[in-house]
């Protein structure tokens, strides 16, 4: 008797499963996701300092704890907004065409604001290297564009590969 992988027997399968099911099982895997990096984000890893200490091992109220590490930190925001941003333009893409799809790009525009203005506000000033933050939460998007121009490109009939037919017997031409 052959026994199911248990990975085998939860993997998608379309024959059992319809699209739809899918993208629900999607949007909710990605809702979470949102979720959960929005919230490392606006409460990093060890919380924030509750006071301000002047001198050389000094801190900033409000400002991450883990900030001080600064090659971990960055590791963990890069990642962080990258996790997140890719959720965000899951959910973006899944509820294309819905019902109150501007609300829904309208709400998750202000979670990102309200996601960058927390980074801004928890990393100390020094530390600031924005642009890999950004350049992070722009991956998602960009390589789903460049999928998207590819495929074009490649379906796209170029004006010398017309198609030729020719017959099945070059007698038949003539005759």
């Amino acid at each position: 008797m052959a026994r199911k992988s248990w990975f085998r027997y939860f993997q998608y399968d379309e024959r059992k499963e319809t699209p739809a099911e899918a993208r629900n099982v999607l949007l909710i895997v990605a809702g979470l996701i949102a979720a959960v990096t929005f919230q490392a984000g606006v409460n990093p890893p060890g919380g924030v300092w509750q006071d301000t200490k002047d001198g050389p091992d000094g801190h900033s109220a409000g400002r991450a704890i883990y900030s001080y590490k600064t090659r971990e930190f960055y590791i963990f925001l890069i990642s962080n907004t990258l996790a997140f941003s890719t959720s965000i333009h899951l959910l973006i893409s899944l509820t294309h065409r819905f019902p109150f799809h501007f609300e829904v790009i309208l709400a998750t525009a202000s979670m990102v604001v309200t996601y960058g203005s927390s980074i801004f506000a928890i990393t100390p000033d020094d530390l600031v290297k924005f642009r890999y933050i950004l350049l992070a939460a722009a991956v998602p998007f960009a390589i789903r564009f460049m999928l998207q121009v590819y495929t074009r490109l490649t379906r796209m009939e170029l004006p010398y590969e017309r198609q030729i037919v020719v017959p099945a017997n070059p007698n038949e031409e003539n005759a």
